[in-house]
């Protein structure tokens, strides 16, 4: 991290859903489960540093309050978080989203960080096609295949991440680098540098938070008995949310 002093980054966390109740009993919001993930990423570098040394973390629920927006003046990057909605349906709330993406993107200064639904509401800012994966979903941990660039950025030569999706970003959007892809989803990972980085995985979730999604999805007939088994299967497997913690927070240093 370096002994020069650098003011934390001022990181605004747009929460795009309403965890579900074990989440929100432990974490309250999104934002606190990614301040729990970033506070882990800290405590990894060598050596360890403090959150409240690196980042000044914010929390917004822009689902609910379209207030709840902050001026550009006042942050550095912000995060979006992952969600149960569509990322290309044209709900009131999701089209702001997509429009204050833009304008942090255009700004030349605001970083944006996408998580999952926030990784294609960013494809979605660029002007890139996003919708329903033919291929189905993607759970739990699933190990990605990285380029060259990718294996720079996250220091990794290769990445296991949770999934919880089923859209995706068709197209790589032009002036970003692919970082990483599965066999299900080819647009895992976007980066610019100092603009943008964003994944298709959730480097915030453990094994018991996928675990409870899965449930509550698979008991309400969203998912299938094989696609639930087979989630199940992989759901404690290891994986580098840890690490990709650690690349956000470089990204966010560049």
């Amino acid at each position: 991290m370096g002994s020069e002093y650098i003011p934390p980054i001022r990181l605004a966390i747009l929460e795009a859903d309403t965890p579900v109740p074990g989440i929100q009993s432990k974490f309250g919001s999104y934002g606190g489960v990614f301040e729990y993930l970033f506070a882990r990423g800290c405590k990894s570098f060598k050596p360890p540093v403090p959150l409240s040394a690196v980042l000044k973390l914010s929390y917004h629920d822009v689902v609910h309050d379209p207030t709840s927006y902050p001026d550009l003046n006042t942050i550095d990057a912000i995060l979006i978080s992952g969600s149960k909605h569509n990322a290309f349906d044209q709900d009131p709330w999701i089209l702001e989203l997509v429009k204050y993406t833009r304008k942090c993107l255009d700004s030349g200064r605001v970083r944006v960080i996408g998580v999952c639904f926030g990784h294609q509401i960013v494809g979605l800012a660029m002007g890139t096609p996003v919708g329903t994966n033919l291929r189905g979903w993607e759970l739990s941990v699933v190990e990605h295949n990285l380029t060259e660039e990718g294996k720079k950025f996250f220091g990794l030569e290769k990445l296991s991440i949770h999934q919880m999706h089923r859209d995706i970003v068709h197209k790589l959007p032009p002036g970003v680098i692919a970082l990483a892809s599965t066999d299900i989803c080819p647009v895992q990972a976007m980066y610019a540098p100092r603009r943008l980085i964003t994944v298709q995985g959730h480097p915030e979730f453990t094994k018991d938070m996928v675990g409870e999604i899965l449930q509550r999805r698979y008991d309400g007939g969203i998912l299938s008995p094989d696609i639930y088994k087979d989630g199940m299967r992989r759901v404690g497997n290891e994986h580098d949310g840890v690490a990709v913690a650690r690349a956000f927070i470089r990204f966010l240093r560049e």
